[in-house]
């Protein structure tokens, strides 16, 4: 595209979709016709080793003429849906790059940066944080382009940075090494435990099917204590047997 008169291109990629817990994440990379050759090893994050992944991002950041890395919670998650979420998260992302964008290229089918016209006529369901440029989609641009490339791993290393917090803050769902994903482990802590504020609560996840998400999220912001413990329900209060 830089060669056909474009001229600043922002790649981007998004990190966490399918997970259980934790942000969804996109990672933005902006060049033009002027910047060299992606540094040496950048590929599809999903291919390198976490070490790997470390050493590239300041190489990526010096490489590129700006970057992004944006988030969007798992209660935006909840409360918008993952495709207006993974727009917010790229809105952020974008809105961190200096410079004009002449275009944003997307991996994948599916432009989720840009307001759909729906939403335009009636009301944003998500807050726009900026005013979006043209979007092209390609599928398998992590693996075409190295600046998608190069934003998956800013992407992927910032996400994972966040949950190997959140995994010592909950220890039993081993997103250490799972990331939030649905590893055998977190699978069977979220039977176990329960949900943590965490979690990606709209969805259907495993042994929570009967929560209240809204009523989870109050009690968690209320400091009370929230998890389901062996399939009771945590908003329920004790059992006339347990209260005796």
């Amino acid at each position: 595209m830089l060669r056909e008169g474009v001229a600043t291109l922002a790649a981007a990629d998004e990190v966490g979709r399918g997970a259980l817990c934790g942000p969804v994440t996109i990672g933005m990379v902006l060049i033009d016709a002027t910047t060299k050759s992606a540094p040496t090893g950048v590929r599809d994050s999903k291919l390198l080793t976490a070490a790997a992944r470390e050493r590239l991002v300041p190489r990526i950041q010096r490489w590129a003429i700006s970057y992004g890395v944006g988030h969007a919670s798992p209660v935006e998650i909840d409360e918008f849906g993952i495709t207006a979420a993974l727009r917010l998260a790229g809105q952020r992302a974008l809105a961190q790059l200096s410079g004009e964008v002449g275009v944003v290229l997307l991996d994948g089918n599916h432009d989720y940066l840009s307001e759909p016209e729906q939403d335009a006529l009636f009301g944003a369901p998500t807050p726009v944080v900026v005013e979006v440029p043209r979007v092209v989609t390609m599928i398998k641009a992590d693996m075409k382009c190295a600046a998608v490339a190069a934003a998956s791993v800013l992407a992927k290393t910032a996400r994972d940075a966040l949950l190997l917090e959140l995994a010592d803050e909950y220890p039993a769902y081993g997103w250490a090494d799972n990331k939030g994903y649905s590893a055998p482990e977190h699978l069977a802590a979220l039977v176990e435990h329960g949900p943590t504020p965490q979690h990606r609560l709209s969805w259907r996840l495993p042994g929570c099917e009967a929560l209240d998400p809204a009523a989870f999220r109050r009690a968690a912001a209320s400091g009370l204590p929230v998890g389901v413990q062996n399939g009771a329900d945590p908003l329920a209060g004790p059992s006339q047997e347990e209260s005796r």
